[in-house]
């Protein structure tokens, strides 16, 4: 994975007031941790962090001064409603070191005609070198019939890489797709859970209604 340089500033403002005013400026709070070190308190660039950020695990060459930190992003919020990053924590790595992250799971193909993927899960968690850091893993569905499971270790992974869960934890399943009778069924079900009811007055007046429209249909004509 190459690193994508970015450059920061140390920050010296806190607080939710000082935090509105980097935003303001198109910038993000954030800070850099790891190995035992003191948090860095950072500001960085909006643009060029959302950017970077498009990029699963990410790995950052965050420039400070004359100080260099590779750091994956480890925790980062966003605006629940426009999307922009709030604020980042970003965990330092060292080269040759392993890390343990989540990876997204990416399903290629379709599996037979009639039948329904069931994902249980849409990332796992490996290990992996700092460096090194995959960013998804595809998953073949390509002819898989009902009744087909998926475990991790089926999971075919990047070079370099070890699970870090259970070898048995189920990735997918394929099953039957529901019928449109099915369908219909659950949806009664679930509109009787919710005292949902179809007034049998109000389905008398729309058939009288239809049957008015057809008998005047019949005497225009």
């Amino acid at each position: 994975m190459a690193e994508i340089k970015i450059q920061a500033e140390e920050r010296t403002e806190f607080g939710k007031g000082a935090a509105r005013r980097i935003r303001r400026n198109d910038k993000v709070p954030a800070v850099l941790y790891g190995h035992g070190s003191e948090p860095v308190h950072v500001t960085l660039p909006g643009h060029e962090l959302m950017m970077a950020f498009k990029t699963a695990n990410v790995l950052l060459s965050v420039e400070l001064g004359k100080d260099k930190h590779l750091v994956i992003p480890r925790q980062v919020q966003r605006d629940p409603l426009k999307g922009f990053i709030e604020h980042a924590d970003l965990l330092i790595v060292k080269r040759g070191e392993k890390v343990t992250i989540d990876v997204q799971i990416h399903l290629v193909g379709e599996a037979v005609p009639g039948s329904l993927i069931q994902s249980e899960v849409n990332s796992v968690s490996l290990e992996a070198e700092a460096t090194h850091i995959p960013t998804g893993i595809d998953v073949s569905v390509e002819g898989l019939e009902v009744g087909a499971r998926l475990t991790a270790s089926d999971l075919v992974l990047p070079t370099g890489s070890t699970l870090a869960i259970d070898e048995d934890a189920l990735i997918l399943q394929i099953t039957a797709a529901p019928t449109a009778e099915q369908l219909e069924s659950e949806l009664a079900e679930a509109e009787a859970e919710a005292g949902i009811e179809h007034d049998a007055t109000d389905a008398a007046t729309e058939a009288g209604t239809e049957d008015g429209e057809a008998q005047a249909s019949t005497e225009s004509e």
